[in-house]
C-alpha cells in the first residue's frame, strides 16, 4: 500500500490528471493548492540576494500555484500502472517542470 504525492506545477493539467486516475480506477484523491520555495522567493520579491535574481528570471513566466494531489493506491502493479500514464501524459508537454510525484509506502490507515 503506497501513498503517491503528484505535484502539478501547470494546473491546465489538472483535469488531465484527475481522469487518468479515474480511468484507472483510483477511488479517491486529494487536492491542496500549494506554492513552491522558487515561486514564493519571486512573487513575494525577495531579489536582493544574486541567487534569487537570477532565480527570478528563470520562474517569472510560470504558475504561481501548484496543485499538490495524494492518494492512497493499496495495488502495486495499479500504482505502476498510473505512474507510466503519469509519465506518458508528461512526455506529451514539451516543457519541462510539469511537475513531479514520488511515493511512499503506507503501514496502516486509521
Amino acid at each position: 500500500m503506497q501513498v503517491l504525492f503528484i505535484i502539478l506545477n501547470n494546473p491546465d493539467y489538472l483535469e488531465d490528471v484527475l481522469s487518468l486516475l479515474s480511468d484507472h480506477d483510483v477511488g479517491g484523491a486529494t487536492i491542496l493548492e500549494s506554492q513552491g520555495m522558487g515561486s514564493t522567493i519571486v512573487n513575494n520579491r525577495i531579489s536582493d540576494l544574486p541567487l534569487f535574481g537570477s532565480l527570478k528570471s528563470l520562474l517569472k513566466d510560470g504558475h504561481v500555484y501548484n496543485k499538490t494531489i495524494f492518494t492512497v493506491i493499496r495495488d502495486e502493479e495499479k500504482l505502476n500502472n498510473v505512474v507510466q500514464a503519469l509519465k506518458q501524459l508528461q512526455k506529451k508537454d514539451e516543457k519541462a517542470g510539469l511537475g513531479m510525484m514520488f511515493s511512499l509506502p503506507i503501514a496502516e490507515i486509521y
